[in-house]
């Protein structure tokens, strides 16, 4: 079966050379361009040797990185279908795990795996000339490749679960904050850089970071600048190659044991969200929420506010005397900060229409979770501009990871907090197509005691991450990386603790919530 796999695959690439002329033409003027743009990269690759070792070092990091990080999104945003699909192979009644491997072992016989591979050769011969060791240049190149198959591998499998037969205009947004949210932040990166005849501190700081990611750890480990460096890079490396391949195994059985639901099209055309979402609780939630998020005016304004408000105020800082490069790094967290607290009385926004989700039976962890879906899109694209742009004015992007964390911990945390809030503490809002700014009479403090607790827990929350990322301001920026674990530790244990909570007491206060809609 190994033998029959890996024979279908080559016929398969063989197979993109036959057709009529015009088609062959093509193909071979491709083949001819991507050869020779190849053996170009190919040379220049090996004139690394020639170079320093931190240049060769920050070059590979950057490099494998964004080669890996392309191996893991082109499948979805070119909706490309994979050849090697696992359910073409139920009908010959293929065990999963066999399969799996077989399948895992034919996706190292494509293009892309071959220039990559190719490429990374030559930066062996690179890394040898400054003393890199034979045995960690292999680990480095194995562990590289793996990692790139197995996450277009995994991807696949994502895309064929969820695929629709046509991309709709929400899917292609989607792929567009997709896309903003990893260009733009390069983008300010490198436009930020100064080069004065050698590497820029701020690439020698990304390479530090990106070695500990999955993404570039397997690429950090031949030209490590220590032997604990390499360790960790091969650890992480090692463990991000477990973690993917027993995904891959997993999804290879959901692919084999599940079948999928026919689609009309003409049947889901011009449902928008709910065309997109998986038919469940969940998925029907956060496709009303997101069409209320986009639609409904009291929510746009909200969002259309919170950046202006974080912009304005750094001004009186920087009236007050504070430096520009430190004032400037107000702006994300306050965004952070703010879009966390805005669904703190999301119930209260669907008015009368709550009763579809109690009437229904919509369980709390599905209402919960599809209710974060909306202001996690928008707040992704907007932290991922508003970080690099400070990081950018301050001029140190050592200190990037602490203030990732930071805006972690206030987001994350803001959350959690009001996925409980909007249950035990609804208050009166505007009515739907009433003016945003128009709030109604309340008789009670509760809905301004819930907005500070949740504002309040927040910042407790972050606190630790607060303080490291000051550190770091003032001194090490080895802090900065305690920063950045810390507000995500601390972010993730309120966001799961406030949906598990939010979640039990929208079960258990299903009546008066239905009372509150009734009487507001």
């Amino acid at each position: 079966m190994v033998a029959h796999v890996l024979r279908l695959r080559l016929a398969m690439m063989l197979g993109a050379l036959r057709g009529d002329r015009d088609h062959v033409l093509r193909r071979a003027v491709g083949l001819f361009v991507l050869v020779a743009g190849t053996v170009f990269a190919a040379i220049n690759v090996v004139a690394l040797a020639d170079a320093n070792r931190l240049t060769t070092a920050v070059v590979t990091v950057l490099a494998g990185s964004a080669v890996t990080l392309g191996f893991a999104i082109a499948p979805p945003v070119t909706a490309s279908v994979d050849p090697l699909d696992p359910r073409r192979f139920a009908v010959v009644g293929a065990e999963p795990r066999p399969l799996a491997a077989w399948l895992l072992l034919a996706g190292l016989l494509s293009v892309p795996v071959l220039v990559v591979l190719v490429l990374a050769v030559s930066l062996a011969v690179a890394w040898t000339a400054q003393g890199a060791s034979v045995v960690a240049s292999v680990a480095s190149i194995v562990l590289g490749i793996l990692t790139c198959v197995l996450l277009a591998r995994v991807s696949m499998a994502l895309g064929a679960l969820v695929r629709r037969p046509r991309q709709s205009r929400e899917l292609i947004g989607v792929y567009l904050v997709a896309v903003l949210v990893v260009v733009v932040p390069v983008g300010i990166f490198f436009g930020s850089l100064e080069w004065r005849g050698s590497v820029p501190t701020q690439l020698v700081s990304a390479a530090e970071v990106l070695a500990w990611t999955p993404v570039g750890a397997a690429w950090s480990i031949a030209l490590a600048p220590s032997t604990g460096a390499a360790i960790g890079s091969v650890v992480v490396a090692l463990a991000t190659v477990a973690l993917l391949g027993a995904a891959w195994f997993a999804l290879v059985r959901i692919l084999l044991t599940t079948t999928p639901r026919p689609v009309t099209v003409r049947e889901r055309a011009g449902l928008g969200w709910f065309a997109l979402l998986p038919g469940t609780p969940g998925g029907a939630v956060a496709a009303r929420s997101l069409s209320y998020w986009l639609r409904d005016r009291r929510y746009v304004v909200n969002v259309v506010v919170v950046p202006i408000a974080a912009v304005f105020s750094t001004l009186p800082l920087i009236v007050a005397g504070v430096p520009l490069e430190l004032a400037v790094l107000l702006p994300a967290p306050i965004i952070a900060l703010f879009l966390g607290w805005l669904p703190h009385n999301d119930l209260a926004y669907d008015s009368t229409a709550l009763w579809m989700h109690i009437a229904s039976g919509v369980r709390g962890l599905p209402d919960r979770l599809g209710r974060l879906v909306p202001v996690v899109l928008i707040a992704l694209p907007l932290l991922a501009v508003a970080i690099p742009l400070a990081i950018a004015v301050h001029g140190r992007w050592a200190f990037a990871p602490a203030l990732v964390g930071v805006c972690a911990a206030l987001f994350l945390s803001g959350l959690g907090l009001s996925s409980i809030s909007s249950v035990i503490a609804p208050y009166a809002v505007s009515r739907p197509g009433d003016s945003p700014f128009q709030q109604p009479q309340r008789t009670g403090s509760g809905g301004v005691l819930a907005q500070g607790l949740v504002m309040a827990g927040a910042l407790v929350a972050a606190a630790p991450a607060l303080w490291f990322a000051w550190q770091a301001v003032a001194s090490d920026t080895a802090d900065a990386f305690l920063a950045l674990w810390a507000g995500l530790a601390a972010g993730g244990v309120v966001l799961i603790a406030g949906i598990a909570i939010g979640a039990a007491q929208f079960e258990r206060r299903g009546t008066r919530l239905m009372e509150f809609a009734e009487a507001t």
